[in-house]
């Protein structure tokens, strides 16, 4: 079910590399039925996740599946795990997995948040050709177990070039900072590498997701793209100083134990003035939309629309954070630019807080099933 085809939107829940990280008793994938029973019953149709692209590359390759050591991306946030754990095979997982959720109706949007293994074999990545050569295996697994049709989009790499989802990228360069995808370095790696995987399998949407560098996209070139995957959250540093009002530094917050404390300030700076910070996540909703009217591409968005990090923690309450991300769904079904949204970065069993509000999950998925598109379909799909 590609993306391009849809003629109604999708509601999609972001399950990034947690759903086979997270398999610990009480993580909430412990139990793939449940979880995605309890996904359905909240009304999504969608979900994004981590299929590992390096990792089953390499087990196909060697022709056997196998267990993988992961390094830690964080220990303050609750997506994946918070200290090194270890996986079963991604490519064996993989295939389980997408079988469930075909079974359920649930389309799957594959990305990569390239989690770092024990022996860092990311750092392989030296140039496009590899990395599309390993998405391209993925694929040919998909295929070749029957689950092509479950696959939403593909997104070779979650947020590019943030480095920590793409730290070769700086390795190869030997540079430092955040790369604009308007260099021409990044314009070729981006269009090189969707056009080698689209050379091997045609019949798929592809993309790299974009958190930030939309608001001017000048210089950007996504004339591979067959859809802009943007993240938009209200308090994107890009577009405003909520959190140095509230003393949290995001940077730091991967690993810093004063990260949460900070964010206790959090709603009540939102509530000095909701219309003030709403209106940023406005300008960036149509921004992106925008964007997707001047290159004709429609829009899906899985991490959104309030805070970035979020979690149950005392003294933190969802209340506040559900009505921003309902202000901003609203806005973006407006525009009919959109092809599959979620509903908040927290739509997985773990924030529980979030999770067990199971009317305003289905409220909101409701709207989402019944909203119109204003972008022509390339086939005739539900």
């Amino acid at each position: 079910m590609r993306i391009s085809t849809l003629t109604r939107p999708r509601a999609i829940a972001m399950w990034d590399f947690s759903w086979l990280e997270r398999r610990w008793q009480g993580s909430g994938y412990e139990d793939w039925d449940r979880a995605l029973d309890g996904l359905a019953e909240r009304g999504y149709d969608a979900v994004r996740i981590d299929a590992f692209p390096h990792l089953v590359s390499q087990e196909v390759a060697a022709g056997a599946d196998r267990e993988w050591d992961l390094l830690p991306v964080w220990n303050q946030h609750d997506w994946g795990a918070p200290g090194p754990v270890r996986i079963a095979s991604p490519r064996r997982s993989l295939v389980e997995f997408i079988a469930k959720c075909r079974d359920r109706g649930i389309s799957v949007g594959l990305s990569t948040w390239y989690r770092q293994d024990a022996g860092d074999s990311r750092m392989l990545l030296v140039e496009p050709r590899i990395q599309a050569q390993q998405w391209t295996t993925v694929l040919d697994v998909l295929v070749a177990e029957g689950l092509a049709d479950s696959v939403l989009y593909v997104d070779l790499t979650n947020e590019i070039p943030l480095p920590t989802y793409s730290p070769f990228l700086n390795a190869n360069w030997n540079s430092t900072g955040i790369e604009s995808r308007a260099t021409p370095r990044m314009r070729d790696w981006i269009t090189a590498a969707i056009r080698a995987v689209r050379e091997r399998h045609p019949g798929f949407d592809y993309c790299f997701s974009y958190a930030g560098e939309f608001m001017n996209p000048v210089g950007q070139d996504v004339s591979t793209f067959d859809l802009l995957e943007l993240h938009i959250w209200m308090c994107s540093p890009e577009f405003n100083d909520f959190h140095q009002r509230i003393g949290y530094d995001l940077g730091a917050s991967k690993f810093d134990p004063a990260g949460y404390p900070a964010m206790q300030r959090a709603e009540a700076e939102y509530r000095k003035s909701p219309e003030h910070w709403r209106g940023f996540l406005d300008a960036a909703i149509d921004a992106a939309a925008s964007w997707s009217r001047i290159t004709g591409l429609p829009l899906a968005t899985t991490e959104c629309w309030g805070p970035i990090n979020y979690r149950d923690w005392p003294m933190l309450d969802w209340g506040w954070v559900r009505e921003v991300c309902e202000h901003g769904l609203d806005r973006a079904l407006a525009t009919g630019r959109w092809k599959a949204l979620a509903t908040s970065n927290f739509c997985g069993p773990q924030f529980r807080g979030m999770w067990r509000d199971i009317d305003w999950h289905r409220r909101l998925t409701s709207a989402i099933g019944k909203a119109a598109i204003a972008i022509p379909a390339r086939g005739a799909a539900t």
